[in-house]
């Protein structure tokens, strides 16, 4: 992907069996001569190593409690964990890049975290939700969201998000994480199970 002042570049790519792991790994690398673009591809490549060791010791431990509460060689052939990391750049000009970076474990249990980046490499500083929306960015994000919460709602009443007394969506702030889409409208993403149930993935509310 190139831009006038940067690249977005696959910057390691494979795909392996080991010890029962299946990987299939991509990671991006911002190429641009700033100090952001340095800083970015440092915190990714820290989060993809930190990710890479989880999985490992997530593994590890799982076979040792299987082991260790009565299971046999037999029983254990077959199993197996797949292990993601991969990106998508969801929009660009010749300045700005917003891309996505993703995180996954999938076994017995499963695991995803998503990570987005919005940079502006002409001024060397993150894009936020405020240069995006104006000095009403959280009214204008929590009415998105609320919205959008509100029409999950099927007709018996049911929703998969929790209500702020369980401990689900109160409001946005600064670390509240979104990616841009193509036509410049933010799109906040929330982590799994944060503000609702498992099946609903990564909940994701444009702010248009």
């Amino acid at each position: 992907v190139i831009g006038g002042l940067f690249r977005v570049l696959t910057f390691v790519s494979y795909d392996k069996t080991e010890d029962d792991i299946n990987y299939s790994v991509t990671v991006p690398e911002v190429d641009a001569e700033s100090a952001l673009a340095e800083t970015v591809n440092k915190a990714i490549q820290e989060k993809v190593d930190q990710h890479l060791a989880k999985a490992q010791q997530d593994w590890d431990d799982y076979r040792e409690a299987f082991f260790a509460t009565g299971g046999t060689e037999e029983e254990w052939a077959g199993r197996e964990m797949d292990v993601i990391v991969d990106y998508e750049v969801k929009s660009q000009t010749d300045t700005r890049v917003s891309f996505v970076v993703t995180l996954a474990e999938g076994w017995v249990a499963s695991m995803e975290e998503r990570y987005c980046y919005n940079l502006d490499l002409a001024e060397n500083r993150d894009i936020t939700l405020a240069d995006l929306l104006g000095e009403n960015w959280v009214e204008r994000c929590n009415e998105a969201v609320r919205a959008g919460i509100d029409a999950s709602v099927d007709e018996e009443g049911f929703t998969l998000f929790f209500t702020p007394e369980q401990g689900g969506f109160t409001t946005v702030d600064e670390n509240t994480a979104f990616y841009i889409r193509e036509d410049g409208v933010p799109v906040l993403v929330f982590p799994e199970y944060s503000i609702a149930a498992g099946a609903a993935g990564s909940p994701e509310f444009p702010v248009e």
